[in-house]
């Protein structure tokens, strides 16, 4: 039986880590792990639940730590503006980064068949390489690179020759499939991908929501929502109206043009009808003391649990860049895309395929 594990970053990471060991057969569950990355995200007390459920037979937590946290690393990020001293520089700042990153990685990789790892452009993604263990990718979103594919974008000049040192000969890391040791590369949907890849396999996320059970329903419940009866409360506030509008705010922009942002969208949208905001797990603007008697979601319930709910129903769901695809809570979606972002700030920023 092959040992499985799964490294995660966001709380849809281990949602999809959850739906993902569903779909096996019931020979090969109950013995998988999963690594919780507390580089970006907050977990809180999931770990037990995470144990209780019987699904995962360890949890461990994960102090990943970003280059930032290694001044010793600034000399190697330097543009010097010639390729080859930049390819060489790059090259120590690769094998550097990842023996400083080894230290806080609280599992042997090695000893696992199977390891999937969300968003493999994060320090994870430089340790495995160098030490030359082999994983799975994951799209870190739904339907993340269909926006733009990261490792293009960062790596624009000179492509081929970056592409070489990192898929051949493993003296630098690129992300999104584009390293050595990376297998392949599981996405939602390629065919919204204006850049596909040989590595790119696609894994449709419907396909594994809709196979859920009412048990399995009831587990993954009982994993990610912490408090029931809040829960329960955010629900009623939503019952005797048909006009609630829900709106999902996001880590965007810095923190002033943010609350600037959601503010406008809670004017426009309040003349459709109640509006309630579900707040990104990541998103730091303080909502409570900016947007005081709006009703909000508890940040740590992902929003594809709301679809589990069945007296939770929404005239409209709303968000800037968060697919909605999976959204079945709502009668109508609406994604506003970077078009709606060029107001609050330079549009050069949201051309990234262009430039790639």
């Amino acid at each position: 039986m092959s040992k499985r594990i799964y490294v995660c970053h966001t709380f849809y990471h281990l949602y999809i880590s959850f739906l993902k060991e569903f779909s096996l057969p019931t020979d090969e569950k109950g013995n998988a792990s999963v690594v919780l990355s507390r580089m970006s995200n907050d977990f809180g007390d999931i770990k037990e639940r995470i144990l209780q459920s019987g699904i995962f037979s360890e949890v461990f937590e994960y102090d990943e730590k970003t280059e930032k946290e290694f001044p010793e690393l600034e000399k190697w990020k330097k543009d010097r503006g010639n390729i080859v001293v930049n390819m060489f520089s790059r090259i120590v700042f690769t094998s550097k980064f990842a023996k400083l990153q080894a230290e806080f990685v609280p599992v042997d990789f090695k000893k696992y068949d199977d390891i999937w790892v969300f968003c493999d452009g994060d320090p994870i993604g430089y340790y495995l390489n160098k030490n030359r263990i082999h994983y799975h990718a994951v799209e870190d979103g739904l339907n993340y690179l269909g926006g733009y594919v990261m490792a293009l974008y960062t790596n624009k000049g000179h492509f081929g020759v970056k592409k070489f040192f990192s898929m051949k000969l493993n003296l630098i890391f690129m992300q999104d499939g584009y390293s050595k040791y990376c297998d392949d590369m599981e996405v939602n949907d390629l065919s919204v991908i204006k850049h596909p890849f040989y590595k790119y396999k696609e894994v449709p996320r419907k396909q594994l929501e809709e196979s859920v059970t009412e048990e399995q329903k009831d587990i993954l419940i009982r994993v990610f929502v912490k408090d029931i009866d809040r829960m329960r409360r955010e629900i009623n506030n939503t019952s005797g109206s048909r006009d609630n509008i829900l709106i999902l705010t996001e880590p965007l922009c810095a923190l002033d043009v943010r609350e600037r942002l959601f503010r406008d969208l809670y004017e426009e949208y309040s003349k459709e009808g109640r509006v309630f905001f579900k707040i990104h797990p990541r998103d730091e603007l303080d909502y409570d003391k900016c947007f005081g008697d709006v009703c909000k979601f508890d940040k740590t319930v992902p929003m594809e649990i709301f679809n589990f709910f069945t007296d939770l129903r929404f005239k409209k769901v709303v968000s800037v860049f968060t697919e909605l695809g999976s959204v079945k809570f709502a009668d109508e979606k609406v994604k506003l895309g970077r078009y709606f972002m060029d107001k609050y700030e330079d549009p050069e920023i949201h051309n990234q395929n262009e430039k790639v």
